[in-house]
């Protein structure tokens, strides 16, 4: 699969102000990691290769171990690997990610709520738009994961 265009030269002005909002959320108080693990379970739904390649190394080099990484699909069933916040941010990714689906129903708004404050909740939400906007933007236009480019 090639690579259809190159949206980062193309429209500098849209990537930049999507980055705009990543900075945004990682100045946040949400942890880098709890964010990253959010962003790997949305890219994950999306099946973003691109994504999925970028989010676990970045996770690696944050210092998370290859077992939890490899649960993170599976999170619900993955025991204590993932504290309570973890848990509720998948949770809350996986209803807001599918929303057309699960039209985010009260019980995902208040499992999430139980674990984080308003400003946390509309962070994490920010942090989910965002990634499930930077997840169409590669999968539309064949953006190559690092790890294909290294074979």
């Amino acid at each position: 699969m090639s690579k259809r265009l190159d949206y980062n030269q193309i429209a500098p002005a849209g990537v930049k102000a999507l980055g705009g909002v990543y900075g945004y959320v990682m100045q946040s108080s949400l942890s880098p990691v709890l964010v990253e693990l959010t962003y790997l379970r949305v890219s994950q739904i999306n099946n973003c290769a691109y994504c999925l390649d970028m989010h676990t190394r970045d996770l690696l080099k944050k210092g998370v171990k290859i077992e939890k990484l490899a649960l993170v699909q599976a999170w619900a069933e993955a025991g204590n690997l993932f504290d309570e916040r973890e848990r509720a941010a998948l949770a809350w990714a996986e209803s807001v990610t599918r929303v057309a689906e699960t039209g985010v129903p009260d019980e995902a708004y208040e499992a999430a709520r139980a674990e984080f404050d308003e400003r946390e909740l509309v962070d994490l939400t920010i942090a989910i738009g965002l990634m499930n906007t930077f997840n169409r933007m590669a999968i539309s236009f064949r953006n190559t994961p690092q790890a294909a480019l290294e074979q």
